[in-house]
């Protein structure tokens, strides 16, 4: 089992920054994604951004905006999130896919809010 625990939420006006933090523990995968999804309300769950070994992903509506990054040795995952737009405001949601002998496991933070309003 992994947990994950995120913090860095909050109200900011537009064009503001926030940057989003989740640290995981437990049992961890050699093998494995960290990323953040978010979800507004009356709409589903969508990728914001991944990274892994083999680098980063990002939704169009973020890039050049918002910057993933993670510290291995903190088994921990960002989200640095600048010029913030009304319509970033969501629920963002840690994730964490790890991988092993052909199985995929996936586990969720609690979420944070994270609201763009002036």
């Amino acid at each position: 089992q992994v947990q994950l625990v995120e913090s860095g939420g909050g109200l900011v006006q537009p064009g503001g920054s926030l940057r989003l933090s989740c640290a995981a523990s437990g049992n961890m995968f050699s093998l494995n994604v960290m990323g953040w999804y978010r979800q507004a309300p009356g709409k589903q769950r969508e990728l914001v951004a991944t990274v892994s070994s083999g680098g980063t992903n990002y939704a169009d509506s973020v890039k050049g905006r918002f910057t993933i990054s993670r510290d291995n040795d903190k088994n921990a995952v960002y989200l640095q999130m600048n010029n913030l737009k009304p319509e970033d405001t969501a629920v963002y949601y840690c994730n964490y896919k790890g991988y092993r002998n052909g199985v995929t496991r996936d586990y969720w933070g609690q979420g944070t809010q994270v609201t763009v309003s002036s």
